[in-house]
This record gives C-alpha cells, sequence and structure tokens, in this order.
C-alpha cells in the first residue's frame, strides 16, 4: 500500500513539474523579427505605439484610396485575412489590417482592456494616427462584434459594415474550451497548456474550416501557433474570456445604421447561421449571404468569391436604405 502511494505521489509529482517547466519556458512574447519568415505579408507590416501601446497591423494599397478595415477574431491575427489582403488593395483600397490588443503580434499589456468596448476604442485611436477619418469595417467572428461596437458607439467613423460569422452574444462561453479558461485557478494552470498545445491548435483550425480544410498547412499552422506559446498571448485570452460580454450586439442590432453586409457559412460550427439570420432582421436593410458548404471562415474557404462579394458592397452607391431585408445563398 505504502508503495502505491510513493509511485502515485511521485508521479503527481513529476507532472506538476512538467506544467511548472512549461509555464516557466514559455516565451513572454511574440517576437516579430524572430517570426518575420512564417508571418504572412510581413513586409506589409507596420507599428506604431498608440496611447502608450504598441499595434502591430498590415497597410497595402495607395494612401488616398478609400480605408478597409480588417478585424480578426477571438485568439487569432491579421493572418486570417492573408488570403484576401492584397486582393482588396488591388481592387482600389487602403487596407488595414490590425492585430487586436493582446494578439498577434500587438502588444500585451498586464492592465489592458481585453473587452470588445476596449478592442473598439483603441482601433478608432488607431485609424485617428492613420489620418483615417471613416472607413469601410470588415469584422469576423469576435472582431465583429468589435466593428459592430464601433458602428454603434462611433457612427460616424464607419461608412459600411461587413459581419462575417459574427459573434452577438455570450453563447460561446459554453463551449468546454471556454470554460477551462474562465474557471479561476483551475484556468490559470491549464489554459496556457491548452492554448499553446499544437496539436490542438491544428484541431481547431481544422475545425472551422467544414469542408475545405485542405487549406490549412502546416506554415500557416505555424504562423498561429507562434504567437499562442507566448505568456501574454495566454493571458490576454483567458482575460478576454473572463470579460467577455456581448450580448449587446444583438440587443442594440437595431440601433445599427450603416449600409451593413452579412456574410456566414452554412455549416458554421463556432457561431451558428441562426444567429446570422437573427441579424439580418434587426439591423435595417441589412443583407445576408451565406456561402454553401462553408464553416466559420469564409474569407479562407472562398477567398475570390468573398473578395468580390465585399468589394461589390463597398463600391455600391448608398443613396438610401431598403427597409427590407435580403438573404441569399452563395455556392
Amino acid at each position: 500500500m505504502k508503495k502505491r502511494y510513493w509511485i502515485a505521489g511521485s508521479a503527481t509529482a513529476a507532472a506538476t513539474l512538467a506544467v511548472v517547466g512549461k509555464l516557466l519556458t514559455r516565451p513572454r512574447d511574440a517576437d516579430w523579427h524572430r517570426n518575420r519568415d512564417v508571418v504572412f505579408h510581413s513586409e506589409h507590416s507596420r507599428f506604431l505605439d498608440v496611447d502608450g501601446v504598441r499595434v502591430h497591423y498590415q497597410e497595402a494599397g495607395e494612401v488616398n484610396a478609400p480605408a478597409l478595415v480588417l478585424i480578426h477574431g477571438f485568439a487569432s491575427s491579421t493572418l486570417v485575412w492573408s488570403k484576401v489582403f492584397l486582393r482588396f488593395a488591388k481592387s482600389g483600397y487602403r487596407v488595414i489590417a490590425v492585430d487586436m490588443l493582446g494578439y498577434g503580434y500587438s502588444a500585451k499589456p498586464k492592465n489592458g482592456e481585453y473587452t470588445i468596448a476596449g478592442q473598439a476604442r483603441l482601433l478608432t485611436r488607431l485609424l485617428d494616427h492613420l489620418g483615417i477619418a471613416r472607413a469601410m469595417f470588415v469584422g469576423s467572428s469576435y472582431g465583429g462584434a468589435v466593428a459592430a461596437t464601433c458602428a454603434l458607439d462611433y457612427a460616424d467613423r464607419v461608412e459600411k459594415l461587413v459581419l462575417v460569422g459574427t459573434v452577438n452574444n455570450n453563447r460561446p462561453l459554453a463551449f468546454k474550451l471556454m470554460r477551462v479558461f474562465g474557471s479561476p485557478v483551475f484556468g490559470d494552470v491549464v489554459s496556457p497548456l491548452l492554448i499553446g498545445s499544437r496539436r490542438l491548435l491544428r484541431w481547431r483550425m481544422k475545425r472551422v474550416y467544414d469542408r475545405h480544410s485542405w487549406v490549412l498547412d502546416e506554415r500557416r499552422v505555424d504562423a498561429r501557433h507562434l504567437p499562442l506559446r507566448a505568456a501574454g498571448t495566454q493571458r490576454a485570452i483567458i482575460r478576454t474570456v473572463r470579460r467577455w460580454d456581448a450580448e449587446r450586439i444583438s440587443r442594440d442590432a437595431h440601433l445599427i445604421s450603416q449600409p451593413t453586409l452579412l456574410l456566414w457559412g452554412e455549416n458554421d460550427l463556432e457561431i451558428p447561421l441562426a444567429d446570422g439570420e437573427r441579424l439580418n432582421a434587426e439591423i435595417p436593410g441589412s443583407r445576408l449571404i451565406v456561402f454553401l458548404n462553408c464553416g466559420h471562415l469564409p474569407h479562407e474557404e472562398y477567398p475570390e468569391a468573398f473578395t468580390h462579394l465585399v468589394v461589390g458592397f463597398c463600391r455600391e452607391e448608398s443613396v438610401g436604405r431598403n427597409s427590407e431585408q435580403e438573404q441569399e445563398t452563395y455556392a
């Protein structure tokens, strides 16, 4: 019996040491200079100090062209726009893809405001520094909630709004991983191990691509994984979950006044199509386009079609708002 207890105690101690070792050997932050070879479109990367916060963004296109702002989702980065970034620039736009506070290669301060409202405020301040008074906003998933918040709180800054599989409530907090991230003490220890796991990341990335997981290659996994290994990113993810409050997006959707295009994957497992249909019914004059055989990221699964639809929407003359909502599918 004593021997059994000794073995169990030794195994527990070894596991504890292994966990502590992983936590202590994490890089503090993601090093852009060291990782630039795997950063997609690194030649377009820029860094700017915004109210004491170092923000990483990528920019392409003519400075005087209409501005198009791309906002990534939860635990992501500018990488998610890599397939459409230059397409938009070639279509005649000044494209700004931003790493939100705590993500990618932007700063990850301990006291950062990791909330939807905080991200929206920082984004508008970045645009101030870039001399962009008004832009078209394209937000994916959690970034869609940020874009919608900008449309509500900084309406004069948002000319048109494109929401892609947009977070619009707190239901994602019910996912198993999100429950772990939100758990005090236990989540603080276990979450970094899960966030930093390349194997788990690859499974998660494959899951969001529906039938098109072939778009996933190892460089893409590496580009996503390297920032997630950083202690600062892991802290930001945990705090984002614990300060998550997206109910306002659904509650105030009827107050969004900008021309709005909703793009959704038919088989989105993260944010179900029913959410997009509900937003379409709430946002006056909005238009919903559903990508058939598509998951959570239509801009990665159908980049050419995605670019075509967004550019077409942005070029439309906004003479008046159609009071009736529209919905169509895109194969």
